[in-house]
């Protein structure tokens, strides 16, 4: 499967620019519909918060080193 818009990737690299170590792994859940952000892989929580928005950060420490989005599909804007 070749991948045919590059330029929606290159969208990324701001957010990748903007993590602890430059790093970003991403995978989406459909049959879950949850979306996972990992910072730093091997990932191993030592504890997690859930938001008011049904998103969970999670942590190893101090260290943001994830997000899981609860509901993904349900987020994305429509366009017309």
């Amino acid at each position: 499967m070749a991948i045919t818009d590059i330029q929606e990737y290159l969208k990324l690299i701001p957010a990748v620019n903007k993590t602890p170590q430059h790093t970003l792994w991403l995978s989406y859940d459909a049959e879950a519909d949850t979306f996972y952000v990992n910072f730093k892989k091997p990932s191993v929580a030592t504890d997690s918060e859930m938001t008011d928005d049904d998103i969970i950060i999670r942590y190893e420490g101090d260290e943001i080193i994830g997000y899981t989005v609860l509901h993904a599909s349900k987020r994305l804007k429509k366009t017309a």
